[in-house]
């Protein structure tokens, strides 16, 4: 099932935070350039205009790849299941391709949204499951808790932030990462490398940067609404970084910049 999620959802185009013709306009875009996953989510408040969007494209059901998440306020057993099934009436589908819990409980205690999530991909309204915003320690218990595998774990990942104790824990407990706010939103283009190392290969600063991120063997959800970018944004696998500007680009994960912290979501867990 990993290698199911890594093959087709190498490249999402997320949807956050757009909302309305913007976000319709840009799905139009994205799915003229090749997209065919598309990611959301119960918090964004866009999955009506997300489904919208899809079924105005008219790419049949099975050529696309929808990811969504359970919101926090809804981990509870007279919530989850009738949140899950208003999503898939948003997104005008009978299923997700993804259903990731989008943040671990505030309390700390995962097994009984662990377990719902069993439920809903038991009901079929999940073809795969997952988590997102997991410490390694919460991944280790999370395998044991769920009988279907987690094929990813969602995470704030870039080249500013430094992220080897989540990757070594993906590695160990064989539920890889997949990206968020992957370009720091837009802090990483305050950095000359990238538009430096751009420039021999022929690929823009933000280029190299998704780049990197794959060829780390994380998947990529990128947003944009510029036509330009968007299609800048998939046009990332016709090359490969090499060995020594990996390393050039890897020297900048000392920085440590966190977007997505205690002071932006206070329940968020100790990341590691």
């Amino acid at each position: 099932m990993t290698v199911y999620f890594q093959k087709n959802h190498q490249r999402a185009f997320g949807t956050y935070p757009l909302t309305g013709d913007t976000l319709l306009a840009s799905i139009e875009c994205a799915a003229n350039v090749g997209y065919r996953a598309f990611d959301t989510a119960q918090m964004y408040e866009n999955e009506a205009t997300t489904g919208e969007g899809l079924a105005a494209t008219g790419i049949a059901r099975e050529d696309l790849f929808i990811t969504t998440k359970v919101n926090i306020e809804c981990f509870s057993d007279d919530k989850f299941l009738s949140s899950v099934e208003q999503s898939l009436k948003d997104l005008r589908t009978d299923y997700v391709d993804v259903l990731l819990l989008h943040w671990p409980p505030a309390d700390g205690n995962i097994a009984p949204s662990l377990k719902l999530l069993q439920q809903a991909h038991d009901k079929g309204f999940a073809r795969n499951i997952g988590v997102s915003n997991y410490t390694v320690a919460m991944l280790r218990d999370a395998v044991n808790i769920v009988d279907a595998p987690l094929v990813t774990n969602q995470v704030e990942f870039h080249p500013l932030l430094n992220q080897d104790k989540l990757m070594a824990g993906a590695n160990d407990t064989g539920v890889p990462l997949s990206a968020y706010c992957s370009v720091a939103r837009g802090e990483v283009f305050k950095r000359p490398l990238f538009a430096e190392i751009g420039a021999t290969y022929g690929k823009s600063a933000g280029q190299v940067v998704l780049r990197w991120i794959l060829q780390k063997g994380v998947s990529v959800n990128v947003m944009s609404t510029n036509p330009t970018n968007i299609e800048a944004n998939y046009d990332i696998m016709d090359f490969s970084l090499s060995h020594v500007d990996m390393a050039r680009i890897d020297a900048l994960t000392a920085e440590n910049y966190r977007i997505v912290g205690k002071d932006l979501v206070p329940f968020a867990p100790d990341f590691d």
